[in-house]
């Protein structure tokens, strides 16, 4: 076997689930604990808990603090559409894409960690966003490998289930860890080791146990994954990087235009899903009138009823096809979401009817987009192919945060209001209906091949 030049691209050849053969079920649980495991970057810092907190009042008033989350979001998203596609191809290449998996997730364990030093005080706004902006880097990029895993677990007749087996056990990893720093930290007075919300103790400490959680619950999948060394090839710079990503796009184009199509599809909807989970605490909070305790037990729900959802629709996936699920989830997304803006003025029950209800779609969305793609990837390119996944999706990752401030400022203009949060749904719903409208003609999976 020749090692092939170092411009030389190739997306062709059998997907490579079609090459796995049957796995046993704790493999696929195992594997399914890096959701688990990495779960409270998502639940607890990303959306119920530190960005309600550096969001509130003591970092400045609810208009500066949402739109600036906004730009550091939009930021990280960036950063993240440059690095995936050559990351992930560099993966690929070495074959040590589970050593790549390992750094990056203690990585992401220390990063969460490092949010004790973010003080409840405008000085620490930027501090708390910039470490915030930074893990989501680091994070997207670990999924970009994790996700290229899924062959080492699935067939083409169990993927959807895996798929949503590992989404499903992340929503629920996400309740566990919830639940634990609720009670042992934010909800008493004085919780364990004498934590109390003096300057925002409480929550800072839970950004400890979230570091902690993520380095212990990770192990079991690093466990049963293995690297697939392959034959030494030649070392590419970071130019010949980017070309080789745009020939890979190119020969994609060639080969599976319907890939590239969806691709563009489900960069829309999830950067619509995104916005949901960036965005959906804060309203709670600054819309609905939640407290940060009252969002904690609302994330929790909502982590049941996804987890729950999401792990059934699994198997709908597996028989009915990810384009369905995708497609049912997000028509009922765009649908509960201009109902929460309709009816914003109803208080806390509207927040919680509705929200519970869309967190009954947003998994499964996810989940089945990732079966999609997955069954499509051709053996030794699921870095390569999953990065052009990240990265589409980042390449407009600025759109949800983009409109969700763009439609808080319109909401201003329009009504004369002082806080119009709640505006910035019409901008997640938006972004929604767009990847809706762009999914509908994407052929099925089965209907097309990488090659």
């Amino acid at each position: 076997m020749t090692t092939p030049p170092a411009g030389h691209v190739d997306v062709t050849g059998p997907a490579a689930l079609d090459l796995a053969g049957p796995t046993a079920k704790r493999r696929v649980l195992a594997w399914g604990m890096w959701d688990w495991g990495t779960q409270p970057f998502n639940t607890v810092i990303t959306t119920f808990v530190f960005s309600v907190y550096i969001t509130g009042e003591a970092f400045g008033s609810t208009n500066t603090t949402s739109t600036a989350l906004a730009v550091s979001t939009a930021v990280a998203g960036l950063l993240v559409a440059l690095l995936a596609p050559v990351l992930g191809q560099n993966s690929d290449r070495s074959g040590r894409t589970v050593s790549h998996l390992r750094v990056q997730t203690l990585v992401v364990a220390l990063l969460s960690a490092a949010l004790f030093v973010v003080l409840p005080e405008p000085g620490f706004l930027w501090v708390g966003l910039g470490l915030l902006a930074v893990g989501s880097v680091v994070s997207e990029i670990a999924g970009v490998n994790y996700n290229s895993t899924i062959d080492q677990v699935a067939t083409p007749r169990t993927v959807g289930r895996v798929s949503g087996v590992g989404w499903g056990m992340g929503y629920l990893g996400g309740i566990i860890v919830l639940l634990l720093i609720y009670v042992l930290f934010i909800q008493p007075e004085v919780g364990l080791f004498g934590v109390t919300g003096e300057d925002g103790l409480d929550i800072r400490v839970s950004m400890l146990v979230c570091g902690l959680w993520i380095a212990l619950f990770t192990v079991p999948a690093f466990l049963v994954l293995r690297d697939r060394p392959r034959e030494r090839a030649p070392r590419v710079g970071v130019a010949d990087s980017y070309r080789l990503v745009w020939a890979s796009i190119r020969a994609l184009w060639s080969s599976s235009r319907h890939t590239v199509y969806f691709l563009m599809a489900s960069a829309l909807f999830r950067d619509g899903l995104a916005g949901v989970f960036a965005f959906g605490a804060v309203l709670a909070a600054g819309t609905f009138g939640l407290s940060a305790a009252d969002v904690i037990v609302f994330g929790a729900a909502a982590n049941i009823v996804a987890g729950v959802a999401t792990m059934l629709f699994g198997m709908l996936d597996d028989r009915l096809g990810p384009k369905r699920v995708i497609l049912v989830s997000l028509a009922a997304l765009v649908v509960l979401g201009l109902g929460i803006f309709v009816f914003h003025d109803g208080g806390a029950v509207v927040f919680w009817t509705l929200g519970l209800l869309m967190t009954v779609f947003v998994g499964p969305a996810q989940a089945a987009s990732r079966s999609f793609l997955a069954r499509l990837v051709p053996q030794g390119k699921g870095g390569e192919i999953f990065g052009l996944y990240a990265t589409t999706g980042r390449v407009v990752s600025f759109l949800s945060p983009l409109a969700f401030g763009v439609f808080i400022a319109l909401g201003a203009a329009v009504t004369g209001e002082e806080n119009t949060q709640y505006w910035g749904i019409l901008g997640i719903v938006l972004i929604l209906a767009a990847g809706f409208a762009v999914m509908l003609p994407v052929k099925e999976h089965g209907e097309h091949r990488v090659g």
